[in-house]
């Protein structure tokens, strides 16, 4: 017969198994601090019904991380005083790209949003000007500055300069895959990243007609803070308007090269394709920015999705960064 002091140690090893995790079970899984634990999963990318370029497909992700904002002013300045870098914005155009331009006319800019006047003719795209001097520290141009707006994402950046700070910062830029699949928060097939009914006051869009006026009614006619408007189902602020943000995929009108895989990802520049400008390779950018209306664009949805040329810094792109997921079981 057992010993009673035998018994009584069984009788507490058994309490202490029931009340603690056993060691059986998988090292905690990890993102760093500025980051949120995205989980595997199987989804929809695009969206049936809508627009050519969304057409759906199914893919697999394992886990990954993924910035809970997009990343800031702050932070980029802090990437520019460690390493120095200088952005392409801040560059004259080349020669060799622009070989019939004067001098004068290859001074660093980059591309601003500017509304039309009362009065002005509105024709498409007539709103996107070429501004000598706008870069990340001005991002509307000479006269603007972002010493009051830290804070807020940074822009006027291209795929270049954003894949030099996630070098720096040990991350890359998310797939197109990765970020929708976390846009939608947990949410299956629902159109926005809160659900099926547009809520405008849940992001940061442009209210109003587009692109004559904007009421503002948000608080903010252009970018915002990160952080401000609430977070989706994974806990990510900004999956919706404030800025476009660039991914690591290709444009390719529709989804039909990723279907069936598993962490697709568009790698092939040469296989880039958008319709309306033939011939230009083009990134994916997703999300909508605060010039996104009911009226034009719209594209704040998960689904949503356009191509833009990666060299081109604008006033309404920015970026957030992802990375592998610690202790995954893959």
């Amino acid at each position: 017969m057992p010993r009673p002091e035998l018994i009584w140690l069984a009788l507490v090893v058994v309490s202490l198994l029931l009340v603690q995790p056993g060691p059986s079970l998988a090292a905690p899984q990890e993102c760093p601090a500025d980051m949120v634990a995205i989980p595997a999963g199987r989804f929809r990318i695009g969206a049936a019904g809508r627009l050519p370029e969304e057409a759906e497909a199914t893919v697999r992700l394992r886990p990954f991380c993924l910035g809970r904002t997009e990343v800031t002013n702050r932070e980029f300045a802090a990437f520019v005083e460690a390493t120095g870098y200088t952005t392409q914005a801040e560059q004259p155009l080349s020669t060799e790209q622009f070989p019939g331009l004067s001098a004068a006319e290859r001074r660093p800019g980059s591309v601003v949003f500017r509304p039309p006047s009362p009065g002005e003719p509105v024709q498409e795209l007539s709103w996107w000007h070429w501004m000598p001097g706008a870069d990340w520290r001005h991002p509307e141009g000479p006269g603007s500055a972002i010493d009051e707006r830290l804070d807020h994402p940074v822009v006027q950046v291209s795929v270049a300069d954003v894949q030099a700070y996630a070098a720096w910062a040990g991350a890359a830029l998310p797939s197109e895959a990765q970020w929708e699949f976390a846009a939608r928060g947990g949410l299956k097939d629902q159109v926005f990243s809160w659900g099926d009914t547009w809520k405008p006051g849940l992001a940061n869009t442009w209210q109003g007609t587009f692109p004559v006026n904007n009421t503002a009614e948000d608080g903010y006619p252009g970018t915002a803070p990160v952080g401000h408007f609430p977070a989706n189902g994974y806990g990510l602020f900004d999956m919706t308007g404030n800025v476009w943000e660039w991914t690591s995929d290709w444009y390719q009108s529709g989804h039909d090269p990723i279907d069936g895989q598993q962490d697709p990802h568009l790698e092939d520049a040469a296989a880039s394709s958008d319709p309306r400008e033939p011939g230009v390779a083009k990134h994916v950018i997703k999300g909508g920015s605060f010039l996104c209306a009911p009226n034009y664009c719209s594209r704040y949805r998960p689904a949503a999705r356009e191509a833009e040329s990666p060299d081109t810094g604008t006033s309404h792109i920015g970026f957030r960064l992802a990375s592998p997921l610690l202790n995954a079981s893959l």
